[in-house]
């Protein structure tokens, strides 16, 4: 039986990155995986292939939109969706092959097959084999990430009726994608196919889109993918929706009750995601769960002393950089430090384009709390980068306590958001005022500099270039 300091079950973001770090502190560890490759929903299936396709998308979308306008000429311009499918593939394997190279590095063992819990020091390895591997533990972690979730009566046949892994490598166009739920995977999805020639009907539940965030990025966003031909469908709630070979019928019905019916070729399920903890065993050595969700304090500690958990199977968004940080936080507390992590301060992301970035308080947070503020904003078609690059939708919108100037929230949409949500983010975790973003250099000319010009509108409405 193999011993080992700390095991972590799950390789995805949260799982290889705890690891890692708990290699680096100089614990004996594990790491177990279901698959054959490492890296989990977000390497294989999620953030890293849709970030190619929609890449992909928005370079063909330029070309037959905005290249024109610089003077160049194309002809006879198409898309190939089984070469960008093949491209997405292959930056998918050349990353998980570096998640693969990182374990050896930091002589990481890992182990391929389903981990299950024997009892709270011990995991079996089920990979096919009569004889499971067995690995004894002092600690581990439990990264195991989330599954795509449907509706109740609603079945993902993985054929018409698709989650967000289908939709990855779909081998034609869809000519009609009918979208069910109005947030991240959904916006991003729909936005690949409707700059290849897809019509995309999104139904929504809430009356907006990318509800968790700033209501004024939800507005400037269905506004921008409007123009792209998308059609909205919001307060609309999904009750059926049914496969033949070649087609999907939706029913949803608005708030008074009113049905409408859709007929697409695909319908893709973006409702959210579930945690995912099967076969892991959990309910035999009593860790306790809520709403499927594995239960946590605040060292990420279960109720089985020794057993962590961390990402999608806890508390929180889902988020890919928020499972790493959580990974960091409890091999750090393991090794006996005294880490932590500032929940306001993780950035959230939508790479549709214009891009969606924000992080801290919503203005909506800040008004059911009774806490007074400011509000500064610069649009982008006063930024000569973004007229330059043709890129000039959207705006960032700073939000300061309106006593002390401290920053409370940044929220931005436009060209590049997701890089520029760092110097944000920079500053929020160091409770920078809007005026210490005001007064230092940006150069010029950047789609960044639009970040100090909404800090100057926020400091005495002392913007310069609008």
């Amino acid at each position: 039986m193999e011993k080992y300091d700390v095991t972590v079950i799950g390789s995805g973001p949260g799982g290889y990155v705890a690891a890692i770090r708990c290699a680096q502190l100089g614990m004996k560890t594990a790491l177990i995986e279901k698959y054959s490759t490492l890296g989990g929903t977000c390497l294989n299936v999620g953030c890293i292939p849709s970030k190619a396709v929609l890449d992909s998308s928005e370079r063909f979308h330029d070309a037959q939109e905005k290249f024109k306008d610089h003077g160049i000429t194309l002809e006879n311009l198409a898309i190939d969706i089984n070469k960008m499918v093949a491209h997405k593939a292959d930056v998918v394997q050349k990353t998980v092959n570096g998640v693969a190279f990182l374990m050896k590095k930091n002589k990481v063992d890992v182990f391929h097959g389903t981990g299950s819990f024997v009892n709270a020091h011990t995991i079996a390895v089920n990979n096919g084999e009569a004889n499971p591997t067995t690995i004894q533990s002092k600690n581990i972690i439990i990264a195991t990430g989330s599954k795509p979730s449907s509706l109740p009566g609603i079945t993902i046949d993985k054929k018409r009726i698709i989650s967000s892994t289908e939709a990855l490598v779909l081998k034609e166009i869809p000519k009609h994608l009918i979208i069910v739920g109005g947030g991240v995977i959904g916006m991003e999805l729909g936005s690949v196919y409707a700059r290849i020639g897809s019509k995309v009907t999104v139904v929504e539940f809430l009356d907006s889109i990318i509800a968790s965030m700033d209501a004024a990025l939800g507005k400037e966003l269905q506004r921008s993918l409007q123009k792209l031909g998308f059609t909205f469908l919001l307060g609309h709630k999904v009750v059926r929706a049914e496969a033949d070979t070649d087609k999907v019928i939706v029913t949803a019905e608005d708030k008074k009750g009113k049905s409408i019916t859709l007929e697409g070729d695909y319908c893709l399920m973006a409702v959210g995601r579930r945690p995912y903890t099967a076969g892991l065993n959990v309910e035999g050595i009593g860790i306790a769960t809520e709403k499927g969700q594995i239960s946590v304090d605040e060292n990420f500690r279960t109720n089985v002393p020794n057993v962590y958990a961390i990402g999608d199977v806890v508390r929180g968004a889902m988020l890919a950089h928020k499972a790493s940080e959580e990974g960091v936080y409890v091999a750090e507390t393991i090794a006996g430090q005294k880490p932590h992590i500032n929940y306001l301060t993780i950035p959230n992301i939508v790479y549709t384009w214009p891009e969606v970035a924000s992080v801290g308080y919503t203005e909506e947070q800040l008004k059911q709390t009774g806490r007074t503020y400011k509000i500064g904003s610069f649009p982008f078609k006063a930024n000569a980068r973004a007229r330059m690059n043709n890129d000039t939708e959207g705006f960032i919108k700073v939000l300061a306590d309106k006593t002390t100037d401290e920053i409370l929230g940044i929220h931005m949409i436009g060209p590049r958001a997701s890089d520029m949500i760092g110097e944000a983010t920079v500053a929020m975790d160091y409770r920078a005022s809007a005026e210490d973003i005001a007064r230092m250099s940006h150069g010029h000319p950047t789609f960044y500099e639009t970040f100090k010009e909404a800090c100057l509108a926020a400091t005495e409405n002392r913007a310069i270039h609008f």
